[in-house]
């Protein structure tokens, strides 16, 4: 997967501006607070996927304006496509984010995940391997939302069915009928929160000797690391098996007022040497393992989809020693990466292009 061209309008703190990225490296240069990561992120959101920053639609678009767009022209060297996303409120449609594909609309962005595909390692992630179970969650969905587009339907529909599930739960005592409509819940909980589960289970299972192999190689066989699924049920029982794990923990529902089972109850364990990340791994440690976790989910999309995903590195070089900064650039050559950076002086003999950025302008650095 590449981006040959790239657009964008009135996103974020970018009037305009417009890049023609090399296939294999591409460095965007600049102070901080001038838009080197909301490039990356205009890249993300091609992928049909919210902000990874956490931002709402309102935060994208530039102040004063209704909408932005976002162009791409991506693809292989056989086949490309034209991607245009439209962020806000236009003559035609609702606020919200739009995307249509060679001049197809698509409807809403979530309905063309899988035309491009990226992977997205920021400094947030670094707190992956110690922090909440639901980081962890959202690690997996990201992944498994690009490369099968049923997913985000089913991911959708039952965090849905949580949410009203939860509000009838605090108010079951008051609400009529409110033992059928339990029952109701509970067999469309099990439905397609059965398939979120069993997706999630095959994709770690994909995915953990990818990764294992990352962690050897970055400790140089000094350690290992085990990647391992926590799910509240048998995902090979499929929806029986949800419906029985909801069942056995009823009375304690209508006790805490929320739901107790189920994929938004799950995790998975990041094991080093024998011992949890979460409560023994050093800060070495846990770099190592989600840099082992980001090049294997890219590396499980390329196997899986037959295309390179695009890599979007935003400042963790900065955050790497040196070992794990060598490991990283190794493994993105013959890649397409974009790489932010406040200091080019690493990258000025690359075969890549250095782009700065100021003020949301972005111009080709002369090498």
């Amino acid at each position: 997967m590449i981006i040959y061209e790239l657009e964008a309008e009135n996103f974020r703190n970018i009037p305009s501006a417009r890049m023609e990225p090399s296939p294999g490296l591409n460095v965007l240069c600049g102070n901080n607070g001038q838009g080197k990561t909301n490039l990356l992120e205009a890249v993300w959101l091609l992928t049909g996927g919210k902000s990874f920053r956490g931002a709402r639609d309102a935060d994208l678009i530039r102040r004063g304006e209704p909408f932005s767009v976002l162009k791409a022209r991506t693809g292989d060297s056989e086949r490309q496509k034209e991607l245009r996303l439209t962020i806000g409120s236009t003559e035609s449609e609702r606020p919200g984010r739009y995307i249509k594909v060679n001049g197809a609309d698509r409807g809403r962005a979530g309905a063309a995940a899988g035309e491009f595909t990226a992977v997205v390692f920021a400094p947030e992630h670094l707190g992956l391997a110690k922090g909440s179970p639901a980081g962890r969650r959202r690690f997996l969905d990201a992944a498994l939302c690009q490369l099968y587009p049923g997913y985000l339907g089913a991911l959708r529909r039952y965090t849905r069915l949580v949410t009203q599930k939860n509000a009838l739960l605090k108010a079951w005592q008051k609400t009529p009928g409110a033992a059928g409509m339990l029952e109701v819940f509970d067999e469309q909980l099990a439905g397609c929160g059965a398939l979120v589960t069993r997706r999630r289970a095959e994709y770690l299972a994909a995915l953990a000797p990818l990764a294992e192999q990352n962690y050897a190689e970055i400790s140089r066989g000094s350690e290992e690391m085990q990647l391992s699924y926590r799910p509240s049920f048998d995902p090979l029982s499929g929806e029986e098996g949800l419906r029985q794990a909801i069942l056995a923990v009823h009375a304690a529902e209508l006790r805490a007022g929320c739901c107790l089972a189920g994929p938004h109850r799950e995790d998975f364990a990041i094991q080093i040497a024998g011992q949890d990340a979460r409560a023994f791994a050093s800060q070495g440690q846990q770099r190592s393992a989600v840099l082992s976790l980001k090049l294997a989910e890219a590396a499980c999309a390329a196997a899986i989809t037959g295309e390179h995903p695009v890599l979007l590195l935003d400042d963790v070089l900065s955050e790497l020693d040196a070992t794990r900064q060598e490991y990283l650039l190794t493994h993105v050559e013959g890649r397409q990466a974009f790489v932010t950076a406040c200091d080019p002086a690493a990258f000025l003999h690359t075969d890549g292009r250095v782009y700065t950025v100021r003020a949301g302008g972005v111009s080709l650095r002369q090498q």
